[in-house]
């Protein structure tokens, strides 16, 4: 006999299925919400469906450009593909269901792979510890320039400044500033490296730190590494490596081997975890023996196969984030280390370089080249051919969007003008390179031949082109309800 259900409350249909009566509460939302945070008239929303809203938001993550979706070559960011297996192991129940309150005794799995995680970024950086506190790059910056203050305040030489290259990061300067010390400019010679002759007319006895990012991000190794850091260390001052180019030496150099004391790493950048709209971020610092004892707490130790967090390190700069740092992403980071391996990670890295060096030999001819010297894992080439058209690398940027790719960072680093930084990755395939370079390289001719189109890209996009100066005049970012 086939059973039916009789939809009427508190009935029973002839397979026996009994639908309750739903109690319903006697107290309403207006009971429990004081009256001035309630709506004085009904929102105005949209009588839908279940599966009209699943295709209306389907529909708009469609449209935003991601890398699961194309080429994303957004220099000096690292922008690789996420292997989703991270998002297995992070999601993990052990992992994604434990309280940060938790008894020691109860948290050891995730305590071993925090222990273990600062090992491997040990071996990988060649230093002697590493604190995974920090919740982003530019927070790994400030908590290394803190741990760079400690040790000087340790020693009885407080000091002001801090060099960095006229290429660094943004966050570079941002940083040294937060952290109460004075940024100061070393410019780049001819070949793109940092001048040593200016290093040694600015460098003095109140010179805290030189920030560093190598390979810059003209993506160019600094090959006068060594003779930098003798020349720092000289003068009682230490030597911090911004991480957000590591991708380009997993494997191949040790930071700490070529004499840097502190060094953070972009797990966002290096280790395949997501960027995710400014975060979720993890910027783990390693320093030298010189500064353990000045990390941040806590950290993980091992006694007898038992782990327990540290929170007495005796010079310790103090907290820097709640609990364990962003345990999410680390987990995540974990994985892809542990899945490839030493050698695995060496050949992300040689990837990184072919790709790059591919790419540029596709483009050179067609856009100038202002740095000649042969680059690592990225390059940047200028607009300035494109711009004796009336085109500027903004233009070109746009364009690139009609061709369902994302634009590279333009106008960055500030000492090349209308800068195109382009940056690979080792993710992408010879025939995506081949596919990207074509685009460039039509854009190149559309620049020629037909500026005005490209004055006005994007023109297949949702949204056009934005009034970007008044957009930061008159900024607004807040839906607005009438009632």
């Amino acid at each position: 006999m086939s059973s039916k259900l009789i939809f009427e409350s508190g009935s029973e249909g002839q397979s026996g299925c009994h639908l309750p009566d739903i109690d319903v509460p006697e107290k309403t939302i207006n009971d429990l919400i004081p009256q001035k945070y309630l709506r004085n008239n009904a929102a105005r929303l949209p009588e839908v469906s279940e599966p009209e809203v699943v295709r209306h938001f389907v529909n708009l993550s469609a449209l935003n450009h991601h890398v699961d979706k194309s080429f994303y070559p957004l220099g000096s960011c690292t922008m690789k593909y996420n292997p989703k297996i991270n998002e297995e192991t992070q999601g993990l129940k052990g992992f994604s269901a434990l309280h940060p309150h938790q008894l020691e005794e109860t948290t050891q799995g995730a305590m071993q792979l925090l222990y273990e995680m600062a090992e491997y970024l040990c071996e990988i950086s060649g230093l002697s510890a590493v604190t995974l506190q920090p919740s982003a790059g530019a927070h790994g910056e400030l908590t290394g320039l803190m741990i760079i203050r400690a040790y000087h305040d340790f020693k009885g030489t407080r000091r002001k400044f801090v060099l960095i290259p006229d290429s660094a990061h943004g966050t570079n300067p941002a940083s040294v500033t937060i952290s109460g010390y004075e940024p100061v400019k070393i410019r780049s010679n001819e070949a793109g490296l940092v001048d040593l002759e200016d290093v040694k007319s600015k460098l003095n006895e109140d010179t805290a730190a030189f920030m560093l990012t190598n390979p810059n991000t003209l993506g160019i190794f600094e090959t006068q590494t060594a003779e930098l850091a003798k020349m720092i260390h000289d003068a009682g001052a230490l030597l911090y490596m911004d991480g957000a180019n590591l991708n380009a030496l997993l494997g191949l150099v040790r930071p700490g081997d070529l004499g840097f004391d502190v060094v953070h790493f972009n797990l966002h950048k290096t280790f395949s975890t997501p960027h995710g709209g400014g975060g979720p971020g993890s910027g783990p610092v390693g320093v030298s023996a010189l500064l353990k004892d000045f990390l941040p707490i806590p950290c993980v130790k091992k006694e007898n196969d038992i782990y327990s967090l540290l929170c007495d390190n005796k010079n310790t700069i103090g907290k820097v984030s709640s609990f364990y740092g962003n345990f999410g992403i680390i987990v995540r980071a974990y994985t892809y280390i542990r899945m490839l391996g030493g050698k695995g990670l060496r050949e992300v890295s040689k990837g990184a370089l072919i790709n790059a060096n591919y790419l540029l030999s596709l483009l050179k001819e067609h856009y100038e080249l202002p740095y000649k010297k042969t680059p690592m894992h990225e390059f940047v080439l200028s607009g300035n051919r494109q711009k004796e058209y009336g085109v500027k690398t903004l233009d070109i940027a746009k364009r690139m969007l009609d061709y369902g790719v994302h634009a590279p960072t333009v106008y960055f680093p500030l000492i090349v003008s209308e800068a195109l930084m382009i940056e690979p990755t080792e993710t992408e395939s010879k025939a995506s390179l081949e596919d990207f370079a074509n685009i460039m390289i039509k854009i190149a001719g559309e620049a020629e031949k037909n500026p005005e189109l490209l004055k006005e890209a994007p023109v297949t996009t949702p949204v056009a082109r934005l009034n970007e100066a008044l957009a930061a005049r008159n900024l607004n970012v807040r839906f607005n309800f009438q009632d």
